[in-house]
């Protein structure tokens, strides 16, 4: 495994964590009153926009997992209606199961679905970068030992935290501390964030550690 490729990783990924803070602060110098708790509904909209632009300039800098293949423009023009959408299909996925799990069904509908896109761009949107819309690569990097790249063990890392950082946001809602941070779906979506950005940093860092035992197989 050379190590200019770990480096290129944790480029990018410290490049998606430093944005994610951006989003805090440099919208409040263009809108007024700007905060994350606030106005929340406008952070997830400039946090979901500002992650999946910059991941996809970076998918389109570093090429991970690029096919030596060469494609003509209309499966280019193919592939990316089919990544839209994949992702407009995760955004209500993300939306229904997180109704399943006890968010507002008719109230908050505006709350809950920018929240879904938010965690489809910390997920699905990776997917889409890395793999494209392919759902057999999916199953395959998300099944045991069905990574072929260091691309693919940070998908999964930073997948499983996003997802996991938005269950674990959901434990303060139902308790009587009346703090605005309780708010739905703010603890979770904080909570998804802040998964978002621990994966990013893990990920690197766990693949430089196990480097020596990593062995990729082409498939």
């Amino acid at each position: 495994m050379k190590e200019a490729e770990i480096k290129r990783l944790l480029a990018a990924n410290l490049l998606c964590v430093f944005s994610v803070i951006l989003t805090t602060t440099v919208p409040a110098f263009f809108l007024d009153n700007f905060s994350v708790l606030g106005t929340h509904l406008t952070w997830l909209c400039v946090c979901s926009v500002s992650i999946s632009a910059l991941n996809i300039i970076l998918y389109l800098i570093l090429k991970p997992n690029l096919s030596p293949k060469r494609s003509s423009f209309a499966h280019k023009i193919s592939r990316f209606l089919k990544c839209c959408m994949y992702f407009f299909m995760s955004c209500i996925l993300f939306h229904a199961i997180i109704v399943l799990y006890g968010a507002p069904l008719i109230e908050s509908v505006t709350e809950t679905f920018l929240f879904a896109v938010l965690l489809s761009t910390f997920t699905t949107l990776q997917c889409l970068c890395v793999l494209g819309p392919n759902i057999q690569a999916w199953i395959r990097v998300f099944s045991k030992n069905g990574a072929t790249s260091i691309w693919d063990n940070s998908l999964q890392i930073t997948t499983v935290c996003s997802i996991l950082g938005a269950w674990f946001g959901a434990f303060p809602i139902p308790l009587d501390w009346d703090r605005p941070w309780q708010v739905w779906p703010i603890s979770c979506s904080l909570g998804a964030t802040f998964g978002y950005m621990a994966g990013l940093i893990i990920a690197p860092l766990w693949i430089h550690w196990n480097r020596k035992q990593l062995t990729y197989k082409s498939r």
